[in-house]
């Protein structure tokens, strides 16, 4: 299959509402010649990074809006025109490979309209896109209430937000603490010729000058080291772990913080780890396996303690929230197609509905840290805030980190270009047994 229909066919199950990109476009790959995989994804991604800006140049240049039922189309419109503007393919390939693919869509009315307009584009594109820097929409390429919400929020950084969020995030590991330090690490690095450096914050965390293929890496295979966020690994040296204690990780997949938690702390006595979806957690062993880790696996809502808690309660509990991602966008640029403004109440009252849930399985002086890779204090800083007023027997610790920024409670990290992901912190002990 030609790489421009693959990620036009996986983008329009995005455009749709009936998919993300990590579900639509797997099945698309597939279809692909291996050398072109690359290609597709870079077109998907990239394509998505930017919809918010290109689907305003459509409308320019379009005289009337897509139907639904030509989501297709509108896709492939939105893959051409990221070839022409932010690609280094040839504007005549460009063109005529994706005009070439309206005929497997069986549309070849299409063809037309879309060689009318890319080649429309390719003379007026540069001039239409200048004439529209104005609108915040298309100078951040956010779709609008997002770009209003970040600049609300973060008045003086929504801005570099916006262009962290468009830039390509590096590629940073985690390194086994169970096999080797990070500065032993880095060597053998450097004795592959990997270009890498330390991160900031995280103790394990190292930052590649270049991504590259992770079967490359010394050990990996081995488990010796991990791909994960500098921002995510903080989780496990903010939880304070100790020999013994029993930890919760809640919404674990895909398994990243569970690992971790267990190679910093090799005498934890037991690790829950839980997650909605069953197939979710098939990810989760893998990575266990790999690293030649155990913990005890449960899929059900966390919500419904009384279907997975065996009643001993937790020393330590880290609730990885479902969020609205808003962090990450970078890894996930779909999530500008995905998510809505309303999305954010209802994911604040989940949020909130999952404190309140665990809160109880928590023994008296145990912490629960908090954590989202959300950049909307709505699910952060507020979601905290009203949990500590209405549980008498919960007080805030302060983080042991200088990463972020102090909110009113616990601290925001906002996206860095070539640093970490979007991610928020709160920790929480349990003074008193909750009175009922």
């Amino acid at each position: 299959m030609n790489p421009r229909l693959a990620a036009a066919r996986a983008l329009a199950a995005v455009l749709s509402g009936k998919a993300s990109l990590n579900s639509s476009l797997p099945a698309q790959l597939d279809k692909v010649d291996e050398r072109d995989r690359g290609l597709t994804q870079d077109l998907a991604f990239g394509t998505a990074r930017w919809q918010p800006r290109l689907d305003l140049l459509a409308a320019q240049l379009l005289q009337k809006p897509f139907k639904a039922a030509d989501a297709d189309v509108q896709a492939l419109l939105l893959v051409g025109l990221y070839q022409l503007f932010y690609s280094r393919i040839p504007a005549h390939a460009a063109i005529g490979e994706t005009v070439g693919c309206a005929d497997k869509l069986k549309k070849p009315w299409a063809k037309g309209l879309l060689n009318a307009v890319l080649r429309r584009a390719q003379r007026e594109g540069e001039e239409l896109l200048a004439s529209m820097e104005r609108d915040p929409v298309v100078r951040t390429a956010h779709p609008r209430w997002l770009q209003k919400s970040l600049k609300a929020f973060w008045p003086e950084q929504w801005e570099a937000i916006c262009a962290a969020n468009n830039a390509h995030p590096p590629m940073i590991l985690r390194v086994n603490r169970r096999h080797h330090s990070r500065d032993a690490y880095l060597a053998l690095l450097a004795e592959a010729g990997v270009g890498a450096s330390a991160c900031q914050y995280s103790r394990d965390g190292i930052v590649l000058a270049e991504a590259c293929d992770v079967r490359g890496l010394p050990g990996f295979a081995e488990g010796w080291v991990s791909v994960q966020d500098e921002a995510a690994q903080l989780s496990a040296d903010l939880l304070e772990l100790a020999p013994g204690q029993r930890v919760l990780d809640a919404c674990c997949a895909p398994g990243g913080k569970t690992c971790h938690l267990l190679e910093a702390e090799a005498g934890l006595a037991h690790v829950v780890a839980i997650d909605l979806e069953a197939k979710r957690l098939t990810r989760v062993r893998e990575n266990l396996d790999r690293l030649q880790l155990d913990a005890e696996l449960i899929a059900c809502d966390a919500r419904d303690t009384a279907s997975w808690w065996d009643g001993k309660p937790f020393q330590r509990i880290l609730l990885d929230a479902p969020c609205s991602a808003t962090g990450v966008i970078r890894r996930h640029p779909d999530i500008k197609l995905t998510r809505q403004a309303d999305d954010i109440p209802a994911l604040a009252t989940l949020q909130g509905e999952l404190l309140d849930a665990l809160w109880p399985t928590l023994e008296v002086g145990g912490m629960l840290l908090y954590a989202t890779c959300s950049s909307l204090p709505t699910e952060n800083t507020e979601v905290i805030d009203a949990f500590l007023a209405r549980t008498p027997g919960a007080r805030e610790l302060d983080l042991a980190t200088e990463a972020g920024l102090r909110q009113p409670h616990g601290r925001q990290l906002l996206a860095q270009e070539g640093g970490h992901d979007g991610f928020y912190y709160a920790k929480l002990i349990k003074i008193a047994a909750s009175r009922g």
